[in-house]
């Protein structure tokens, strides 16, 4: 509970003071996802433990992706019995803000709706919420240094946990299709709109730019079809494009950090902190801010947000299985210095 009171808070006091972020100190994270990933261990059979519980140096520990996949490292939620998917779900609460496990809990949701809105397709991808794969990397405890992956169809978030301190939570993929469910469906009230904030507010800032500064923000007509480095171990290290926070003025910034925070807030109140206090760190000025695209929805648009720590990337161009264009969006946050605990150089 007070876990969340913080992050109620947080998102009150974003954009407030001389920084526009809002600061606190808890470290609960890492303990709260050692005990339990420790509980949910506990449950799984000897068979099962073979599947979930991997060497931390397994290769495949670097491996993640976010498309429909016949096979996956872990074990399926499907797979577990009614205690194990109580407690997988209780170890992802507790990766993941409310704001971020609602969002995750939704995405799997989703595929309800693509299971309906596919229902006439032959020889299509498998479309079932409990398609999600759980796998942890190495022994969870107090003194070691563990992982965890939570992985499926528009979802993978990877963690590295290292004496109860979260030392890495990238890269963390969100993607949501149909981006608003624009049709009647039994799965989902239509309307629905899991990554709204993600979209709206980079739209807004957009719409605040001058044309000096649209100028310098825009880096392609026309959208990518996808982001960049998918799957890959580690994020693009290409030098920032686009417009510079320095060159925004205090109402712009505050919308910056908004957006910025809307994906930092996907995680807990100490991990989200880490984020922001390292953005800060580097200097908030050396972030930008590139587009490219259309300016309205319905039609492919891109942005990405990048400074010396991290990197945003959210791209909307693929029409819903019902046809409605640029509804299905794909975003990410990476670590430039790293992903998986291990060092991006």
């Amino acid at each position: 509970m007070k876990r969340v009171l913080i992050l109620i808070l947080s998102v009150a006091l974003l954009g407030a003071g001389a920084t526009g972020w809002s600061h606190w100190k808890e470290t609960l994270t890492g303990t709260a996802v050692t005990e339990a990933a420790t509980a949910f261990a506990g449950t799984l059979t000897d068979e099962q433990k073979q599947t979930v519980m991997q060497p931390y140096e397994s290769p495949t520990r670097l491996e993640w992706h976010f498309i429909p996949k016949a096979e996956r490292k872990g074990l399926q939620v499907k797979h577990m019995d009614a205690a194990q998917k109580k407690a997988a779900h209780l170890l992802l609460s507790n990766c993941l803000s409310k704001a971020g496990y609602r969002k995750a809990t939704q995405i799997m949701a989703l595929e309800k709706v693509l299971a309906e809105l596919e229902a006439g397709k032959k020889g299509g991808n498998i479309r079932d919420s409990e398609r999600y794969y759980f796998t942890i990397f190495g022994a969870p405890g107090a003194d070691s240094t563990w992982g965890l992956s939570v992985e499926g169809h528009h979802l993978s978030l990877n963690f590295v946990i290292k004496g109860n301190e979260v030392v890495s939570s990238t890269p963390t993929f969100f993607a949501s299709n149909p981006a608003v469910v624009m049709n009647k469906v039994e799965a989902a009230k239509e309307g629905l709109r899991v990554l709204k904030l993600e979209e709206t507010l980079a739209f807004d800032l957009v719409g605040t730019l001058t044309t000096e500064q649209k100028s310098a923000a825009l880096i392609a007509e026309k959208a990518p079809a996808e982001i960049r480095g998918a799957g890959e171990a580690q994020p693009p290290q290409d030098p920032a494009e686009g417009l510079a926070a320095g060159k925004l003025d205090a109402k712009q910034a505050k919308l910056l950090r908004k957006l910025i925070g809307v994906y930092a807030l996907n995680m807990p109140a100490d991990v989200a902190d880490a984020r922001i206090a390292a953005i800060e760190h580097a200097g908030f000025d050396k972030v930008h801010f590139a587009w490219a695209g259309a300016e309205k929805p319905g039609v492919g648009h891109y942005y990405r947000i990048q400074g010396p720590t991290f990197l945003i990337e959210f791209v909307n161009v693929q029409p819903d299985p019902a046809g409605n264009p640029a509804n299905h969006i794909h975003c990410v946050w990476r670590d430039m210095r790293g992903d998986f605990a291990l060092s991006a150089k």
